[in-house]
C-alpha cells in the first residue's frame, strides 16, 4: 500500500515537472518554429523549380523532411542543454531540491516535457507539411513519410537525453556544442564501422568498432530517402532499431541522473 502510494507521487512529481517544460516551452518556441518551418517549405517550394525543372517535387519533398529534422534539432539542442542550467542560474534548484524530489524525478520530467515538445512540434510539423504537398499538388506516400517524421521524433528524443546528459555537468554552450557532435557523428557513425572494415587492419577495427558500441547510430533513425520513394525497412527492422534508440536514451538518462545525484549546489 504503502509502495503504491510512493511510486503515485514519484510519477505525479514527475508529470508535474514534464508539463511545466511543456507550457513554457510551447509558449516561448513552438509557435515560431512552426512559423520558420513553413516559411522554409515555402521558400522551397517557390525557388527550387528555378533550378530543377524535372526533379524539383522529389527536391520540395526532400527539403520538407529534412527542415522537420533540423528545426527538431535546433529545440533539443537549445532547450535540452538549458533545462538544468537554466534552473541553476534562476537558483530555483535549491527550491526544487529542497522539497521531498529525488533528483532522478528532475530529470526524468525535464526529458518527459521535452520528448512531449518535440512531440508536438514533429506532428505540427508534418501536417504543415501534408497541407503544403496539397495545395502544390505533389504526391507523396502520406504512411511512408508519417513514419520517417516518427523516427524523426525518436531521434530527436535521444538527443534531449544527451543533451541534457551534457547539461548536468557543464554550461549551456559547451552542453550544445556537445550535443550537436553527438548528433554529427552518430549520424557517420556506421560508416565510421564500414570505414574500419575496409582498411583490413585489425587494430583500426578494434578502434572503429569500440568507437561504434560507445556512439549513437542515429542513421538507424534515418528513414528520409526511403520514405520519399517509398521503400521502408521491414517492420522488424524498424522495431529493433526503435528500441535501440529508446535503450540508448534510457542508458544516456541513467547514466545523467547518477551524475545529477552527485552535484553539489
Amino acid at each position: 500500500m504503502n509502495f503504491s502510494l510512493s511510486l503515485s507521487l514519484s510519477l505525479g512529481r514527475i508529470w508535474a515537472i514534464a508539463t511545466n517544460v511543456f507550457r513554457e516551452t510551447v509558449r516561448e518556441q513552438v509557435l515560431y518554429l512552426s512559423l520558420l518551418y513553413t516559411l522554409i517549405v515555402v521558400s522551397a517550394m517557390m525557388m527550387l523549380p528555378e533550378f530543377s525543372y524535372d526533379s524539383s517535387a522529389k527536391m520540395i519533398v526532400d527539403t520538407g523532411i529534412a527542415a522537420i529534422e533540423v528545426v527538431s534539432l535546433i529545440v533539443a539542442v537549445l532547450v535540452g542543454t538549458n533545462l538544468i542550467n537554466k534552473e541553476i542560474d534562476k537558483r530555483t534548484i535549491f527550491i526544487l531540491i529542497a522539497k521531498p524530489m529525488h533528483r532522478a524525478e528532475f530529470v526524468l520530467g525535464k526529458h518527459l516535457g521535452l520528448t512531449a515538445v518535440v512531440g508536438a512540434l514533429v506532428s505540427i510539423m508534418s501536417i504543415i507539411f501534408i497541407i503544403l504537398m496539397a495545395i502544390k499538388q505533389i504526391a507523396i506516400p502520406i504512411s511512408a513519410i508519417l513514419t520517417a517524421n516518427f523516427f524523426i521524433f525518436w531521434q530527436i528524443m535521444l538527443l534531449g537525453a544527451i543533451a541534457i546528459f551534457f547539461g548536468t555537468f557543464t554550461g549551456s554552450l559547451i552542453a550544445s556544442l556537445l550535443t550537436l557532435a553527438a548528433y554529427l557523428i552518430g549520424n557517420f557513425s556506421r560508416d565510421l564501422l564500414l570505414l574500419g572494415e575496409i582498411s583490413k587492419n585489425p587494430s583500426l577495427q578494434s578502434v572503429t568498432r569500440t568507437f561504434y558500441m560507445i556512439l549513437p547510430d542515429l542513421s538507424r533513425a534515418n528513414l528520409k530517402n526511403e520514405a520519399v520513394y517509398n521503400i521502408l525497412p521491414s517492420l522488424a527492422d524498424m522495431f529493433s532499431n526503435g528500441v535501440y534508440i529508446l535503450s540508448y536514451a534510457l542508458l544516456t538518462l541513467a547514466i545523467s541522473i547518477l551524475i545529477f545525484a552527485r552535484r553539489q549546489f
